[in-house]
């Protein structure tokens, strides 16, 4: 997708938004943004940057859409809106920032880096940080982003002003933003979970897992939760499949709790005992990660060192204090039932 001199419109003016507008503008596009706000989080923003770059705030006008060569559309935004679906059957293309940014990787780094992709209805973004720790260990170059923090065209852009030249990148994706994604073709990819979650935005929890499942196009290695029958029914025969669970490995290409131990087949890694964060479901996200690290070649002795030195992100079952005997945790990250 050559973006040059084609008219895109925006639509959202938060984090993303503001990302594409940065990044379509500096490509060349004829660039406006939509956002129904009155008051969008980033028009002050915007306007200080590029003041050239129209803003329009309300209702989305169908015109303008239907005569857009792209539409760039941020995650919290529903496609089944009545203007943007209308825009879509009329053939204007839409695409998210991670669409965007697997089809201008190519053309920004010559040598193709590894790819991690990792989503779930919940502990992606530990997952996301833990693999992104075992990368590093092994001493990849590892850029970590997407809905973890860093929108995923800031990361590419910084690589592209600065000459870097990263060998992995480590993405932790919403359902919201694989809706918009074809292209990205992960070398390793994982649905941690699927539990209901953002059943407003689709038809049921199968559109929801859906939605989850196009993580998983392309070629790369996939990793499912073998205890979660929506993750597990998502592997494919043709590719190369990997499992991970709390229970004991049956097989070498299975991760999991054995005597424990987090191991993978019969090769037992590290005590459980040994890793900082608490819970089981922290046991889990260690060996989705280790499981994804592995299949892209990263070493185990890599991912027994980051896994040890793991602390934790904030806000999620964060240790915080121990008062006359009793441990107080940190749970505010916990927003859905399955994650409580």
């Amino acid at each position: 997708m050559d973006v040059r001199g084609k008219k895109v419109v925006v639509l959202g003016l938060g984090d993303t938004g503001l990302s594409m507008t940065r990044w379509l503008h500096r490509h060349g596009a004829q660039v406006a943004v939509a956002d129904t706000r009155a008051a969008p989080p980033h028009a002050l923003t915007l306007q200080r940057e590029l003041p050239q770059v129209e803003v329009m705030c309300g209702e989305f006008q169908a015109n303008r859409l239907r005569a857009a060569d792209l539409i760039a559309i941020s995650p919290g935004i529903d496609r089944r809106a009545l203007p943007i679906a209308a825009a879509a059957q009329h053939g204007v293309a839409i695409a998210g920032d991670v669409e965007l940014f697997a089809q201008a990787l190519p053309r920004v780094l010559k040598r193709r880096p590894k790819i991690v992709a990792i989503t779930g209805t919940n502990g992606k973004s530990t997952v996301t940080q833990m693999a992104g720790d075992i990368c590093a260990a092994q001493g990849l170059d590892t850029v970590v982003a997407g809905n973890i923090g860093t929108p995923v065209l800031d990361a590419l852009d910084e690589i592209e002003h600065s000459g870097r030249k990263p060998d992995a990148f480590v993405l932790e994706l919403s359902s919201f933003q694989l809706e918009t994604t074809a292209s990205l073709d992960a070398d390793a990819a994982t649905v941690l979970n699927v539990s209901e979650d953002h059943l407003d935005r689709y038809d049921g929890i199968e559109d929801y897992a859906a939605a989850k499942a196009r993580i998983y196009f392309g070629r790369g290695a996939q990793v499912v939760n073998r205890e979660d029958a929506r993750s597990a029914s998502m592997a494919r025969p043709e590719r190369d499949v990997w499992n991970f669970g709390l229970s004991a490995p049956a097989s070498e290409r299975e991760w999991g709790i054995t005597k424990g131990k987090l191991a993978r087949g019969k090769h037992a890694l590290l005590n459980l005992e040994e890793l900082p964060v608490a819970g089981l479901h922290n046991a889990a996200n260690a060996l989705a990660a280790a499981a994804l690290c592995h299949a892209i070649e990263v070493g185990e002795a890599s991912i027994v060192k980051a896994l040890r030195a793991y602390k934790g992100l904030p806000h999620r079952v964060e240790k915080i204090a121990v008062i006359d005997g009793v441990t107080w945790y940190d749970d505010s990250k916990g927003t859905n039932v399955g994650s409580t």
